[in-house]
């Protein structure tokens, strides 16, 4: 089932603004977490279920395996978090999140989503960053509909760089590709997403273009 939307979380840490994840956890709730207290990872859940939720839903468009994408992250997340120390000033929940996205991830490579796509590789080292999404994207189900019409390797890439402030060598790394084919999918991945979220203005600039 999908995540309760009615679940209170905590506020995100200032420093990470960009990702739903950026929860600060305590560290005596995570102590509790690992000493095996059932209630603690009760509240760990109900924290992470959202953004965990939708990251898949975002990468996979499918609410059915986004629900089985959330009930195997955490179960990772609880046969792994006594794996979790913080080194290195990694935070919780950025380790869960390299979690969640594995999970996302895996499950399209297993269905052989990506192997759809028409990728070019060659061609990203010269793409100007496109900047930020636009405005009508602050709609989650406009831009829910509008990211479900472009493949799946596009979508993951959009999602990953704009929402989740994931580097091109990064995404590079988690999909198994080079930094040129990031760079490639967010360039054609942001244009196809403005023609569908902005019709009317993309349908003007292409005039004044040819005028």
């Amino acid at each position: 089932m999908p995540p309760n939307t009615d679940s209170t979380e905590p506020s995100a840490t200032p420093s990470s603004p960009r990702s739903s994840f950026a929860i600060d956890v305590p560290d005596a709730l995570l102590a509790r977490a690992r000493a095996g207290e059932r209630a603690a990872f009760e509240q760990l859940y109900r924290w992470f279920e959202r953004p965990v939720f939708n990251l898949a839903m975002r990468i996979g468009g499918d609410r059915e395996e986004a629900a089985e994408v959330l009930q195997e992250t955490m179960l990772k997340v609880l046969g792994k978090i006594g794996e979790f120390r913080g080194h290195q000033g990694s935070p919780f929940w950025g380790w869960l999140r390299q979690i969640a996205v594995n999970e996302a991830l895996m499950r399209l490579r297993s269905q052989r989503r990506f192997a759809n796509d028409l990728v070019l590789e060659d061609d990203g080292a010269h793409v100007v960053d496109p900047g930020p999404l636009p405005a009508a994207a602050a709609d989650a189900a406009v831009l829910t509909r509008a990211l479900n019409q472009l493949p799946s390797a596009t979508r993951s890439v959009l999602w990953l760089y704009h929402a989740e402030g994931y580097t091109h060598e990064e995404i590079a790394a988690l999909m198994q590709r080079t930094p040129s084919f990031s760079k490639s999918q967010l360039a054609r991945g942001s244009r196809r997403l403005r023609e569908l979220l902005e019709p009317e203005q993309t349908g003007l600039q292409r005039e004044r273009a040819h005028a």
